[in-house]
């Protein structure tokens, strides 16, 4: 299971000088210094060491590179039986490109039985899917192995394409984005697609888009 650091808060700018009055604002504490919690599947600990980025220093990981209509960045990537596979290689059919947080968490995993058990339609509709994220070919190859996954995952670690393309952060930049793309036959984004709490929702939204294309 991943492990993620929740930076100190410190955003003066946002916060009242005075102490809080509102009946409400006793019952939502952040994190304790000594706590530690799980959030959608990833341990999320608190460091009193580290401060949140300002809003200003956060806005190239807040607004996506990759907008419908253009062509997103190519790229190479090891496999779950690592080897290479670049992007290039689904030009010519529409390929699903999800970016997802990591491999055997439960938003996670449910995301990707969900393309499991709608693989058929995708291939019906002749298309591709592509999972991404940050982990290393061995965890993806148990993790294809052990939910019997009919499609290929790719092993971004560095996170450089989630980067290049410009997936958005939660949780203040501390939890990787899931967001997917769909690409048509011609390598031009058709959807871009982020929502981080409704995992299988992913896979409705893709074969929507599919289905009118």
């Amino acid at each position: 299971m991943a492990t993620l650091t929740l930076p100190k808060h410190s955003i003066p700018s946002l916060l009242p000088t005075q102490s809080p009055t509102h009946p409400l604002s006793h019952n939502f504490p952040i994190l304790s210094k000594s706590s530690q919690s799980q959030f959608y599947g990833l341990q999320v600990s608190y460091s009193p060491s580290r401060s949140i980025p300002s809003f200003s220093s956060m806005k190239g990981s807040i607004f996506a590179k990759v907008n419908k209509g253009t062509v997103p960045p190519s790229f190479t990537l090891k496999d779950q039986d690592g080897r290479n596979v670049s992007l290039s290689k689904f030009k010519g059919k529409p390929v699903v490109v999800y970016f997802y947080p990591a491999d055997e968490t439960p938003g996670c995993t449910k995301q990707a039985c969900a393309f499991r058990d709608s693989y058929e339609k995708f291939k019906k509709a002749g298309a591709e899917v592509v999972g991404i994220s940050g982990d290393d070919s061995s965890s993806h190859k148990a993790f294809a192995k052990k939910y019997r996954l009919p499609f290929t995952l790719l092993s971004d670690e560095g996170n450089k394409v989630r980067k290049d393309w410009g997936v958005p952060a939660d949780l203040f930049g501390t939890l990787p984005g899931r967001q997917t793309y769909v690409l048509d036959k011609k390598g031009v984004v058709q959807l871009v697609y982020n929502n981080q709490f409704q995992p299988e929702k992913h896979i409705d939204e893709t074969l929507k888009l599919l289905q009118s294309l």
